[in-house]
């Protein structure tokens, strides 16, 4: 064999090795991207993103897109260097999204957690928006708790030591001053019947006060809002979430038949907050077809400099300012903008 041919051989096995090694060694980076989008006034699968029953609902139009980021775990070496390579990808480290010490399996139940209370927070935040009375409710009940076996979930939570209730906050407050151990009275409804029952409280590790046992939610004081988007998690859907049950529970179009999009957390008042990952977003729902896009004040900045060509940006604060933002553009007038 001729030193030439040799070293092509050489050569050659080199690269196949390093291939090799390229797909199977993984490394400490995760890859970010755009994710799907989901109209909050549609459904997925057949099922309502959005449902409201029992109580009165208008017709809507146009698009309320919440927007996600992709998430790949556990990329080699090779598949790294695509998504280095790729324009709309980003390589973070591994610990960036799951934190040492947190498996794949914590980090998922924290954002189903996170998901269920924003679900909540938006319907209060639209139900206080509106100014429609509310009722709270049993959303879930923690296993082997002292409530399990006496309360269900889907119960109204009447009353709580005495203290009429009907927000999760209320049934928070009603437990102020109480601890572990103790025993409260509990006023519930359930399937038109009204009846009483003992608690013995848990030890909460969140609050110095007793616990019942319960992820109190929230819904209007006749019906039900039903929020279901399969293994979606985190809590960055609040607003929009918020925002489709107001459209849906006032005449007219919210949106004015339009393709809005947008992102941000919303705590129990209607406050927005700010969310990762927004450059991917913005281009997730332009890719989807979004004209307006609306963006937590706190996010603006690095919204401004990420944004696609032809997605107009309107700065929200507060699920108010949103509504009255998509009535402005609705009526041709003009919001908020991140540039202002």
């Amino acid at each position: 064999m001729s030193r030439r041919t040799s070293t092509l051989v050489a050569a050659v096995l080199l690269v196949v090795v390093v291939v090799g090694v390229g797909t199977v060694v993984r490394v400490p980076f995760v890859a970010l991207g755009p994710g799907p989008t989901f109209d909050t006034l549609g459904d997925v699968d057949g099922t309502q993103v959005v449902a409201v029953d029992g109580t009165p609902t208008y017709p809507t139009a146009g698009h309320l897109n919440m927007t996600t980021v992709s998430v790949n775990d556990g990329i080699t070496a090779l598949s790294a260097l695509g998504f280095w390579l790729a324009p709309d990808r980003r390589l973070v480290p591994r610990d960036t999204v799951y934190p040492p010490g947190q498996s794949t399996e914590d980090v998922d139940r924290a954002n189903t957690a996170q998901f269920a209370a924003s679900e909540t927070n938006a319907e209060l935040a639209a139900l206080t928006q509106l100014g429609l009375p509310t009722r709270a409710t049993v959303a879930e009940i923690v296993p082997g708790a002292a409530a399990d076996g006496v309360l269900r979930e889907g119960d109204t939570i009447v009353a709580v030591r005495g203290i009429p209730v009907a927000t999760p906050d209320q049934v928070a407050g009603a437990l102020q001053g109480t601890t572990a151990g103790q025993s409260v009275d509990v006023t519930y409804e359930r399937a038109g019947s009204r009846a009483d029952a003992q608690v013995v409280l848990g030890a909460n590790p969140d609050r110095d006060q007793g616990m019942l046992g319960v992820r109190p939610g929230v819904e209007p004081a006749t019906g039900d809002i039903t929020i279901s988007l399969g293994d979606v998690g985190g809590p960055s859907a609040g607003l929009m979430f918020a925002l489709a049950v107001v459209d849906k529970l006032t005449p007219g179009e919210l949106n004015g038949g339009r393709f809005v999009a947008g992102t941000g957390t919303i705590d129990a008042t209607g406050a927005v907050g700010p969310i990762g990952g927004i450059p991917f977003k913005m281009q997730a729902a332009r890719d989807a077809g979004a004209a307006v896009f609306l963006v937590p004040s706190d996010n603006c900045a690095e919204a401004q400099a990420n944004a696609p060509d032809g997605l107009q940006l309107v700065r929200v604060a507060t699920l108010a300012s949103a509504v009255e933002s998509l009535t402005a553009l609705d009526s041709g007038g003009t919001a908020p903008s991140c540039a202002s």
